[in-house]
């Protein structure tokens, strides 16, 4: 299933915070990432769990193993000229590749307006960073001791995802189907999202990286549950 738009009819206001964040995350990846050639920058300013429970930022090549200490092999970490702790924000604004990019974006372009349409830019902005902290502690407590980077926006639009399923359930949305488009409400469309990282998380063995769904799932549970702290005497 890949969503191409919703109901936006709805909408008074634009949606200038959203575009700001999709915005800084396209400017990052092309001159910042070098269009994810720049493994020193991205390396460096990608958060890191072990760092973060440590406080210690990791520089040089670092061991991969996985539970049973074995060698899976090494990964080459740069210093970040910041406090560690700053990842939790830089990290958010990188991507892997372009698709890890481009999918994550059309998720915010379709989703967040709404959300910002009922907050207000300011409360929406507090929410989404939130969220994207919220899901990045979830994914490090998985695994505190990995020197695996993270990075991407998934987490921040998990929650995004998650408050627009709590506020706009019923609301339809275009979405392509295999090879055919429909229009299906997002409580299905959402659901199957999130039921596919539950169901990917558990299944999977993230010793040696891959997609963080512990992110995707923590950041999607407090978008459900912020999300009418952050709508408090708003119309609904």
């Amino acid at each position: 299933m890949f969503p191409l738009g919703d109901d936006n009819s709805d909408r008074t206001i634009q949606p200038y915070v959203n575009y700001i964040f999709i915005g800084a995350n396209i400017l990052v990846f092309i001159f910042l990432q070098g269009l994810g050639g720049n493994e020193k920058f991205t390396y460096a300013f990608s958060l890191v769990p072990q760092e973060i429970m440590n406080g210690i930022d990791l520089n040089g090549a670092v061991d991969i193993k996985n539970s049973a200490g074995k060698l899976l092999g090494q990964i080459q970490h740069y210093n970040t000229p910041f406090p560690v702790y700053f990842n939790f924000v830089s990290s958010m604004f990188m991507h892997g590749d372009f698709m890890h990019l481009f999918g994550n974006m059309l998720f915010l372009f379709i989703f967040g307006d709404n959300l910002e349409n009922l907050m207000g830019h300011m409360r929406y902005a507090i929410f989404y960073v939130i969220c994207g902290f919220i899901a990045a502690f979830s994914q490090i407590f998985m695994d505190t001791s990995s020197v695996i980077p993270m990075l991407g926006a998934s987490g921040a639009i998990s929650g995004v995802l998650g408050g627009y399923l709590m506020l706009f359930s019923k609301r339809g949305g275009r979405a392509l189907i295999f090879n055919f488009m429909t229009t299906v409400p997002a409580y299905v469309a959402l659901g199957i999202w999130i039921g596919f990282q539950i169901i990917q998380g558990y299944l999977s063995d993230q010793t040696g990286g891959g997609v963080a769904y512990a992110a995707h799932i923590g950041g999607f549970v407090a978008g459900l549950l912020l999300v009418r702290i952050f709508t408090i005497g708003r119309q609904l």
